[in-house]
């Protein structure tokens, strides 16, 4: 069994065949799969996916870094909005803030205003206590100024999505906060990544799993639209580099996920 903590199975790439995506990763073993938007019009894309499979899908809310632009003030007060409503039902949809976090890859003259939006959303985290999910590129130093205000608000965790880097960034992570998780994805699988060596020295009670569908399909799957069936290609990687069976993965990191998202 297994937890994708992140999937964008609601974008236009799976508009024709959502049915049989969420058959095959059930089918595969899949619990549950979380959505994390990037914008306003991405997270009530991911609300309706997840009203329409009930405790299967559950969305995030968060405006993604790429996103940021002049009129990023607007778009947070209205996602803002959004989850205040939220968090006021009776029934509150979102189980984290995400995508959120830095970017420095392509564009760098949005910095301030990226950080600006980020110190917002991790806000949000520590008043509604929801975990965040974070992305981060060419940004890390900007990214731990931005948290390290908060860390002490911070209980309810997050998750470093995409995690490629080296031991000694994963220990910096790590130390951060206790309830801070790794997201390992398919760059595990490929074949001249240095992940594996890696995650040997990364605790499994501190490693989320996550399919970034569509990107970053896994070996053997690379090149293709990524989906959440594909996890066990990871979970088999993960339990290769750490000298474990696969059903020891699947169950420590679904637990991760079911303790960090849904406290149980």
């Amino acid at each position: 069994m297994f937890i994708d903590t992140h999937a964008h199975i609601y974008e236009d790439d799976y508009r024709d065949d959502i049915d049989q995506v969420v058959a095959r990763a059930k089918e595969a073993g899949a619990q549950k799969v979380l959505l994390p938007p990037t914008d306003e019009a991405s997270t009530l894309k991911a609300m309706e996916l997840s009203r329409r499979y009930p405790n299967f899908c559950h969305p995030m809310i968060g405006l993604h870094p790429e996103e940021v632009t002049d009129n990023y003030p607007q778009a947070l007060q209205r996602l803002g909005q959004m989850l205040a409503a939220d968090r006021q039902s009776d029934a509150p949809q979102f189980v984290a803030i995400g995508e959120v976090g830095l970017d420095y890859y392509w564009d760098k003259s949005h910095k301030e205003k990226q950080k600006a939006a980020f110190c917002t959303q991790i806000e949000w985290a520590a008043t509604y206590k929801l975990p965040l999910m974070i992305h981060s590129r060419n940004a890390g130093n900007d990214l731990l100024e931005c948290l390290t205000p908060w860390r002490d608000r911070l209980d309810s965790g997050g998750v470093f999505h995409c995690f490629s880097g080296s031991v000694e960034t994963a220990r910096e992570m790590l130390r951060f906060h206790p309830n801070f998780y790794i997201g390992i994805g398919g760059v595990l699988t490929f074949k001249k990544s240095n992940l594996p060596d890696t995650v040997k020295e990364i605790p499994l009670e501190r490693i989320v799993l996550e399919t970034d569908s569509p990107y970053m399909a896994p070996t053997p799957q690379r090149g293709q639209r990524n989906e959440p069936s594909y996890i066990p290609y990871i979970i088999n990687r993960l339990a290769e580099a750490k000298g474990i069976t696969p059903q020891q993965v699947g169950e420590i990191t679904t637990a991760n996920a079911m303790r960090l998202f849904f406290g149980k």
